[in-house]
């Protein structure tokens, strides 16, 4: 076999095999069994509510597995047509065989997309937050830039954009930021996303023009529905009014509208100022809280937990995900995959794609996190 045909053969194996571990192959098939068996009951559609779950839930996982069975049967057909083409010398053959792969590997690229994507929650809408770091007026500008880099990513995508809370800096930017992103897998493109961020230029705030290292977090978490259920218990939630801030008009600085909710046990705060009334923000708000707890519970599940509680909590070096260098040079650089991007005016302005498709690859391949260097 070729060279060229040998490399396309290996990656689209690896890809298969990412595939199914991200499945979990076994036990996928034996679920499914389970529900096909459900499905021949007469019973089931008593509680259609429950019925219609269970269906969802294996068109879905006969779908994935229909899928990956196909991709692998097309490659052994490929390799074995090489193969024969090859033995009998019929250049045409393998040419035609190869051009499969190609086929193959492209139509793989599409569903490796789709498969991670495939999480619980990862077709819901979306909350993200931007929080400031120490440093003052540099971090609280770099929160506002990250703010606008989400809202343009999702703008390009067709998606809805609303801004939830907003509690402005001193003289420039924002301390904390709110905004829910609406729009088909949208949290399953953002969750990607949480972490903190580090910022080198040179200070549009200061006169002798130095070099400056700023960062901000920014926390993603799914908006849910009423058919997940969260419990929370009234008395471990407190509950606090104060005056909104920021732009909005003359009401929201001469009223108490906004509300703070904090859950005792966890400490997950949220906030929302965006209504005029605070009984709609009071309701916002509890929405939020049970999206933040609901967001908690997945992570708790998750076999590779990130550190996404330490990177919230300190907001500094060692903890980023990501460094955007704008002086003396021009690199955007993540530290948990190793992409990069020398366009970083580009990223600022929403090209995240790039980054989102790596992180979202390396969450289903597994494995210890890549041993990668930051940048200056």
């Amino acid at each position: 076999m070729r060279a060229e045909a040998q490399n396309m053969v290996d990656e689209i194996q690896q890809a298969i095999s990412l595939l199914r571990r991200h499945l979990d192959w076994d036990a996928a098939n034996k679920r499914l069994l389970e529900l096909n068996a459900l499905a021949e009951s007469p019973d089931l559609w008593n509680d259609p509510e429950k019925a219609q779950k269970l269906m969802r839930e294996r068109q879905r996982l006969e779908s994935q597995i229909t899928a990956v069975t196909r991709l692998s049967q097309e490659l052994d057909d490929a390799v074995g047509l090489i193969e024969l083409g090859e033995a009998e010398d019929e250049p045409s053959v393998v040419d035609d065989a190869e051009g499969q792969l190609r086929t193959l590997k492209a139509d793989l690229a599409k569903r490796q997309i789709a498969a991670l994507l495939s999480g619980e929650a990862d077709g819901n809408n979306s909350y993200l937050e931007v929080h400031a770091g120490a440093g003052g007026t540099e971090s609280q500008d770099w929160a506002l830039m990250l703010l606008r880099m989400y809202t343009r990513w999702a703008e390009q995508h067709g998606f809805k954009v609303a801004l939830i809370e907003e509690q402005a800096g001193e003289q420039a930017g924002v301390k904390s930021a709110t905004i829910e992103v609406t729009g088909e897998n949208a949290y399953g493109w953002l969750k990607t996303e949480s972490g903190v961020h580090r910022l080198v230029r040179i200070s549009p705030f200061d006169a002798n023009a130095r070099r400056q290292t700023s960062f901000a977090s920014v926390w993603v978490y799914p908006v849910v529905d009423d058919s997940i259920q969260i419990e929370i218990n009234e008395s471990d939630v407190r509950t606090d009014t104060y005056r909104s801030s920021g732009s909005g008009g003359q009401h929201v600085n001469t009223t108490d509208s906004a509300v703070r909710l904090t859950h005792i046990p966890t400490g997950i705060a949220v906030a929302c100022q965006n209504e005029r009334s605070q009984h709609k923000n009071r309701a916002t708000a509890w929405q939020m809280l049970r999206a933040r707890l609901y967001e908690r519970e997945l992570k708790l599940r998750e076999e590779k937990a990130m550190a996404e509680q330490a990177s919230k909590t300190d907001i500094g070096w060692g903890h980023q995900i990501r460094s955007y260098v704008l002086q003396p040079y021009q690199l955007v650089k993540d530290l948990r995959t190793g992409m990069e991007s020398t366009a970083p005016d580009d990223v600022l302005d929403g090209d995240l794609d790039p980054f989102m498709e790596a992180a979202l690859v390396k969450r289903i391949g597994g494995g210890a996190d890549a041993e990668v260097s930051d940048i200056d």
